[in-house]
């Protein structure tokens, strides 16, 4: 009998779709920010989801073949399979998926730019080149140990003011701030990624801060970035920057505690429920705290 996953299958394998959340977990708070504000717009937010939701999956792809060719996937990875290492795709499909991932990605962002102006195009050619230049191109950020502030700036500053931008034509003080937190969460799931590989990064020559700075400094990572990003929030309602009401994101937090314990005391393959766990983390937390708008 012939076991060979079907093409959708192997493409559901290199998409990742357990990443999603956190790539969507942006958008809800810009979104929130701006329901708030009385200028949510459905289809303007809908499109920057599509972009979030592309520029994560064309990310998921091009790293899957970059890490390939650059030695870091191996046989003794922990991590879910990726489809170029175990011989699903070859680099070559694997790269023209990534293209076409990415140019729908820039098509959405060109409607999201007819209706906001060329800064639309500025930041998403750059959260598109960075997507592509974690793993590849002459410079890989991930390879660098640059990973952790790209993520924070792309999937945290720009998904959040940008979402508040496309729908308002500005950016309030509360988007800004609100989307420390989302970066700070997001940029938690690399974290966990890198503990978890750190040995094999290690082999391949593949600096990330886990490599630099080792174990114990990449779980108090960690542990400041979800403490801060609860914390944050506690301070912007003292301070009347967001409605006493986004508190309620605060319920996300007996997602956060399981998925600290297992970062604390896990290692290997045992931390990819960690990932999972931070994705949703991320979704929630900006779920709640438009739940908390609404019912304000």
């Amino acid at each position: 009998m012939d076991n060979k996953p079907s093409l959708f299958q192997i493409w559901w394998l290199a998409i990742r779709p357990r990443t999603l959340p956190a790539a969507a977990s942006g958008v809800v708070m810009g979104s929130a920010l701006a329901w708030h504000d009385g200028s949510f717009q459905f289809g303007t937010a809908f499109a920057a989801l599509l972009v979030a939701l592309l520029l994560q999956i064309g990310s998921n792809v091009a790293n899957d073949v970059f890490d390939f060719e650059r030695g870091a996937d191996t046989s003794e990875r922990q991590g879910p399979v990726r489809v170029t290492q175990a011989g699903l795709l070859t680099p070559s499909q694997v790269k023209r998926g990534m293209v076409i991932i990415f140019g729908l990605a820039a098509i959405c962002g060109l409607y999201l730019a007819s209706l906001r102006g060329w800064i639309v195009i500025l930041i998403g050619a750059a959260a598109i080149i960075s997507a592509a230049a974690y793993t590849g191109g002459p410079f890989p950020l991930g390879y660098y140990g640059l990973g952790d502030v790209f993520v924070f700036i792309f999937f945290g500053l720009a998904a959040v003011a940008g979402t508040y931008y496309v729908q308002v034509g500005a950016v309030s003080i509360a988007a800004w701030w609100m989307s420390v937190p989302v970066g700070l969460i997001i940029t938690a799931i690399l974290v966990v990624n890198n503990l978890r590989d750190l040995e094999n990064d290690r082999k391949a020559g593949k600096h990330t801060l886990a490599v630099m700075f080792g174990e114990k400094a990449t779980k108090i990572e960690y542990v400041l970035c979800v403490g801060i990003a609860y914390l944050i929030l506690s301070v912007l309602v003292f301070s009347q920057i967001v409605p006493v009401a986004g508190l309620l994101a605060w319920l996300s937090l007996p997602i956060a505690v399981k998925t600290l314990r297992t970062v604390l005391t896990q290692k290997g393959r045992s931390l990819n429920a960690a990932l999972a766990g931070t994705g949703q983390v991320a979704l929630v937390y900006s779920v709640l705290f438009w739940v908390g708008l609404v019912i304000s």
